[in-house]
């Protein structure tokens, strides 16, 4: 497959940002509303069929009043895995781009680690074979963790495939595809398929792979002034720690030291890890970035371990943790007897109580609706029976952003938040703000 060229003459538009924009404190200077001259926010048909397909009342009407904007960057909406994953390949330069496209002010790179220990960015150090063209790359599919077993009778098709299996050079040589797997196929082309189908594969056609670098070399270059959140992934059971003598705190460091190489602000970037340890080494090694770290947690995912999960809060704010950053499913519960309404679950109110801000994910990873339910669906596994049509989907962003008071929100498909965030006016966490809190 030919690689689609990353569309960087996005950054011949950077003129449209003053430099101090770009470069000076906090994100409080992000891109003015649209002008003719400026580099324009576009959000497609998508936040308005949502809106179209809302009951009547205050909140759809509030949200009609927006329908021609003005439009502009705002920080409350974070690009998740570039923020066009709904539709173009996860961790792709062309995601990032999509997601900038439709208003993120800040754009996520997971960052994993290569066989020569140079960071890129991949959600997790082993999902190349579903999410990349690496099975059909004969030398590099050589040598994955598990190289591709095909289906049998009994069997589905097999692989596992590392970015610890290949050096940095071999990582960026990759196509990045859609994430999916055919685990009825019986070759690696077959094997290529199986996206969920509300997503699409119409722009899997060899989309760009990011290394760390070239991530914050893309996001500085964008017009409007973006920051930045890494997220450290956490090494799977198949990647043994310590790799080769890397050790999880030089992993953590070099994350840091990459943005401090650049020569980028502290206070324009949100680091995230779900290990305790990693969130408390940036504090003490690193506190400006420290300051602002999010620790995302997903410790609360039985009754039992939730109740858990809610009681250690004042102690992760007491320890200078200062954003929490759980699912948005913790964040939300049932407010009847009859599950027809959602209200701030006991997570949302003792975060607040405690003086925790609280970053939440994942929007639009999760297909219509009227599904949910009948999917068991994760974001949604708090409060399905409440929802049903695709117009709810505002409802929900709602409660999370004017009743919990979530401060920025994840999402797959950046339009939807932007549109919402734009309406109400949420501009997201101030950089810089953190320090001394």
């Amino acid at each position: 497959m030919a690689r689609v060229a990353s569309t960087l003459a996005f950054a011949a538009l950077a003129v449209a940002a003053p430099l101090d924009a770009r470069h000076g404190s906090g994100h409080t200077q992000l891109l003015a509303p649209d002008g003719p001259t400026e580099y324009q926010i576009s959000y497609g048909p998508r936040p308005y069929y949502i809106v179209q397909n809302m009951t009547e009342g205050p909140l759809k009407d509030k949200l009609m009043s927006c329908e021609n904007g003005p439009f502009s960057v705002s920080g409350w909406s974070i690009g998740h895995r570039g923020g066009g994953t709904l539709q173009i390949p996860e961790e792709s330069a062309q995601s990032e781009e999509a997601g900038a496209r439709m208003g993120a002010g800040v754009l996520e790179c997971d960052v994993a680690f290569t066989n020569d220990l140079q960071l890129v960015c991949r959600h997790s150090l082993c999902d190349l074979h579903t999410t990349t063209d690496i099975l059909l790359r004969p030398e590099l599919a050589a040598k994955c963790t598990t190289p591709f077993t095909p289906a049998n009778e009994t069997s589905d098709a097999t692989a596992l495939c590392c970015t610890s299996d290949i050096t940095h050079d071999e990582f960026m040589s990759l196509c990045s595809k859609m994430d999916g797997s055919n685990s009825s196929a019986t070759t690696p082309e077959d094997y290529q398929h199986g996206v969920a189908s509300f997503r699409t594969e119409l722009y899997d056609t060899c989309a760009t792979p990011l290394s760390l670098d070239t991530f914050i070399d893309l996001v500085d270059a964008l017009p409007g002034y973006r920051n930045f959140t890494p997220e450290l992934k956490t090494p799977p059971a198949d990647v043994p720690m310590p790799f080769n003598g890397y050790t999880q705190e030089q992993y953590a460091r070099d994350v840091i030291n990459a943005f401090i190489n650049k020569g980028i602000a502290a206070e324009r970037v949100w680091p995230q890890s779900f290990l305790p340890a990693d969130i408390f080494q940036w504090i003490k090694e690193f506190p400006e970035f420290g300051a602002q770290a999010v620790y995302l947690d997903e410790e609360g995912e039985t009754p039992e371990t939730f109740e858990t999960a809610v009681a250690r809060l004042p102690s992760l704010k007491a320890q200078g943790v200062n954003i929490i950053a759980p699912p948005f499913n913790y964040l939300l519960t049932y407010g009847d007897e009859n599950n027809d309404t959602i209200v701030p679950s006991s997570y949302a109110t003792t975060a607040k109580a405690a003086g925790l801000d609280i970053i939440t994910w994942s929007f639009e990873r999760s297909g219509p609706l009227d599904r949910v339910e009948a999917t068991e669906d994760y974001y949604y596994n708090t409060f399905a029976q409440a929802v049903s049509y695709d117009g709810q989907l505002y409802e929900v962003l709602d409660i999370l952003a004017n009743e919990v008071g979530v401060v920025a929100m994840f999402s797959d498909w950046s339009a939807t938040v932007g549109y919402f965030a734009n309406c109400f006016g949420l501009t997201g966490p101030v950089g810089g703000s953190y320090l001394n809190k």
